[in-house]
């Protein structure tokens, strides 16, 4: 649907491509099992850090690495491992400007402060993202700082990341933006394709409040199967009969780190009314007509009845629909923007173009099994 909110311009290209793009919106989640690092970007739990506005999240990657990050030293020669803490500040506005403390001994570090820091993250930490271990050498840093802590002895930095594992899901969504410009500069069809597709998911996981909490599937709250129960079956059930998808035209996103945290703070403004309405409503509810038996793919398995699918989704009005909707206009936008920030290639010629079949990028796709929710 997404597709149709486009601009002539881009419009050719898309629509005939629109199988494509529509099959492999699922990518995502069956790459769970190729990396680590893919679940991560479904989700951010973002009530782990605070309450909106959620202020202790910085907006920039880096900076919420380097702000819940963790500096150690370690000595080879003596196998010992000392903890520099980032963040041991007492208020909120002091977090960049940190002192660090070498708790060995009574040696207080005043060398370092938050500009410089950020820099010498950059150039020589960030880079290591996808590595087992984020490691510098003691004699980089003397050397970027022009000190002389760590020049005698066999020593290195090693930073230990202690946000992503929370979720990192605006931020790879701002990532993939600049990734898809960049595509649309290099005419790469084929990556535009992808990234286009992918995009997909991920604005999409973006829209549903449970990917914005650490109660995900409502098992801190007696919930659980929750998740399912909002994202997939309440769509199943109402979508195709009761939902209008035709969203209007694509938007010009004119600052994209905003635009994505909008979308974060917008679902997690709706979390409390979508574990409440149902907690009320299981209460209220004969338990007898809370579940049904179902055939699916030759298993029999426990989901909603209809009948309580019906009253939880007529308790919570229009907000399924209404997310949907937003997701719809906000991936059409994602794709329109960075077209436009590209300059504009006329796309549309691709379209006639011979590039790749759609077949070989199907066979080309490096994926594995998967599940429809990466964190159940």
């Amino acid at each position: 649907m997404a597709v149709f909110a486009l601009p002539q311009e881009m419009i050719g290209f898309y629509k005939k491509n629109i199988e494509y793009i529509t099959e492999h919106a699922v990518d995502p989640d069956k790459r769970r099992y190729a990396t680590k690092h893919e679940a991560v970007r479904h989700y951010i739990d973002v009530d782990h850090w605070g309450k909106i506005p959620f202020p202790e999240v910085p907006r920039k990657f880096d900076d919420a690495l380097v702000k819940y990050g963790q500096l150690q030293l370690i000595d080879r020669n003596i196998f010992d491992t000392i903890n520099l803490t980032l963040n041991k500040v007492e208020n909120e506005e002091s977090r960049f400007d940190p002192t660090l403390e070498i708790l060995n001994g009574d040696e207080i570090w005043h060398s370092v402060r938050d500009t410089a820091f950020q820099r010498f993250f950059k150039e020589y930490i960030r880079n290591q993202y996808y590595e087992e271990e984020w490691l510098v050498e003691g004699q980089v840093y003397d050397e970027f700082f022009q000190s002389d802590k760590f020049t005698e002895g066999n020593k290195v930095l090693r930073f230990v990341d202690q946000f992503s594992h929370q979720g990192i899901l605006p931020y790879h969504l701002e990532s993939m933006f600049f990734q898809l410009r960049k595509a649309f500069k290099d005419e790469d069809p084929e990556k535009v394709l992808r990234l286009s597709a992918d995009y997909g998911h991920y604005i999409a996981d973006g829209h549903v409040p449970l990917h914005t909490t650490v109660n995900y599937n409502g098992q801190l709250t007696d919930q659980v199967g929750i998740h399912a129960f909002w994202e997939s079956r309440l769509p199943e059930l109402f979508a195709e009969e009761e939902y209008d998808f035709f969203v209007g035209p694509a938007d010009y996103i004119e600052q994209p780190n905003k635009y994505f945290w909008n979308i974060i703070t917008e679902s997690h403004s709706l979390l409390d009314s979508v574990l409440s309405i149902e907690k009320r409503l299981s209460q209220t509810f004969p338990p007898d007509r809370q579940y049904c038996y179902d055939e699916r793919l030759t298993r029999t398995v426990r989901i909603e009845c209809e009948e309580y699918a019906t009253a939880y989704h007529d308790a919570m009005g229009d907000m399924v629909e209404t997310r949907m909707q937003d997701a719809i206009r906000a991936i059409s936008s994602v794709w329109y923007s960075a077209w436009v920030s590209a300059g504009q290639p006329d796309i549309n010629a691709w379209a006639d173009e011979d590039y790749k079949p759609v077949e070989e990028i199907r066979r080309n796709s490096n994926l594995g099994a998967g599940s429809h929710d990466v964190r159940q």
